[in-house]
This record gives C-alpha cells, structure tokens and sequence, in this order.
C-alpha cells in the first residue's frame, strides 16, 4: 500500500484492507499509523542486521563481503529494502515529528553500530590494525547510502543502481582494508 500510494495517501482503512485486515484488527495490532510505520522501520533494520551478519559470517573479507551484497537477492527484502523512495519517505516522516525522532534514532544507532561490527570484523581478518574509527566509518557508509539514494531517486539515468556498493568497493580498496 505504502509503495504504491506513500504515507500520506494511505488510509487506514486502505492498510488494513490491502494487508486482509478490518479497521478494527488494525487497531487492535497498531494505535496509529505511526505506530504501523515505527514496527515496519524496526522490522527492516532487524532484517538488514541479520541478513548482513549472515553475510559477514561467510565472508569476513570486506571485498568478499561487498561482492555479495551486490549478488544479494533484492526480491526477497521488505518493502523499505526493495523501495528506496518508501524507506525515504518513511525516514522523513519519523523524523518530522520530535517525539517520534527517539525512535528513528534507536533505529539508526543499530544501523551504525551493525557497520561498525562489519569494518572491525573486516579488519581483523586483514589482519590490519583498527587505526579507523568503526563508529566514524559506520556514520560515513550510511551518509553514503541516503545520498546515493536520493541521488538514484532524482536521477537514476546518470545514478546506476550499484552506486552505493560500488563506491563502497573503491573506499575499501584506496584504504586498503
């Protein structure tokens, strides 16, 4: 529903219709769309931890590593992983209201700190020395992901969908990790 309409278009009588669901079973699973949007943002970063941490378990190689996210199956992702516009218009919408923003940042310290594990790991297995901060690394990647995004957004003619992954590849191998 969310991707085919965003947010604001979405009523909840559309989500609940579009999912099986009566108005009533919504509420009775969600106090508000906010709420909804909230459980489907926790749901994707748990997804996102633990399909990465599987990867990572399998190749501890950060130029492995990088290799299989770009061979990852995108089909299988929830609607934030396969949307790029949703999962920004979901952020944006979070972050709009300040009682919401706790939320959205409990989200985004998880993200930071999964990347972090990632850069340690990687490192460890370069048998190289974490001279790099993993949390200042973590902060740049996901700067590095939202701006890809947006620009693939605005203009996906001259932003390739690999973007993100292959700028990432360059950054790993000019630091030599």
């Amino acid at each position: 529903m969310f991707e085919e309409q965003g947010i604001g278009a979405a009523s909840i009588e559309a989500i609940a219709a579009a999912a099986g669901f009566t108005r009533g079973a919504f509420y009775s699973n969600f106090a508000s769309k906010d709420e909804l949007i909230i459980a489907m943002l926790e749901d994707h970063v748990e997804q996102s931890i633990r399909r990465n941490l599987d990867l990572l378990a399998r190749h501890t190689n950060l130029a492995d590593f990088i290799d299989a996210l770009k061979t990852m199956d995108r089909s299988r992702q929830d609607p934030l992983g396969r949307s790029p516009l949703l999962h920004m218009e979901m952020i944006l919408f979070v972050a709009r209201a300040e009682k919401r923003r706790p939320e959205l940042a409990k989200r985004l310290r998880a993200r930071r700190k999964l990347i972090a594990d990632i850069v340690e790991t990687a490192s460890k297995a370069s048998g190289k020395s974490g001279s790099r901060d993993p949390a200042w690394t973590a902060a740049i990647v996901l700067a590095l992901e939202d701006g890809f995004r947006l620009h693939r957004l605005i203009d996906p003619e001259t932003t390739p969908a690999d973007s993100f992954l292959r700028a990432i590849g360059d950054l790993q191998r000019a630091i030599g990790v």
